[in-house]
């Protein structure tokens, strides 16, 4: 017995699991590069840094802005030429944490 797969049924899948997982569906279109609600200028821009930027921030409340654009440079700015390196990288700092330095009441943390 042979299945086909539609590409449309696979993501309607995929993005009713991330619904019930809590995450907000966003229709691409609507905020695509020229749109009222864009969210990056141009196809380019593969990283939506509002985003990012606005995780790390839930994500760290407690972490002082110079800090968490250090974290946002570490994330969407690969340290290596090779694909594999990179992508082993990113994968160790969503999973471990990102290090960064800063200072708090006169000492750097």
């Amino acid at each position: 017995m042979s299945t086909n797969f539609i590409e449309s049924t696979i993501e309607q899948i995929a993005l009713d699991w991330l619904k019930d997982m809590g995450y907000t569906i966003v229709f691409g279109g609507d905020i695509a590069p020229g749109e009222p609600t864009a969210e990056r200028e141009n196809y380019g821009e593969v990283i939506l840094s509002g985003r990012v930027k606005d995780a790390l921030k839930r994500i760290n409340p407690n972490v002082p802005a110079e800090a968490l654009e250090d974290a946002f440079r570490k994330v969407t700015r690969p340290s290596s030429p090779a694909l594999v390196g990179n992508n082993r990288s990113l994968h160790e700092m969503l999973a471990d944490g990102i290090e960064v330095e800063y200072r708090h009441e006169g000492r750097i943390v």
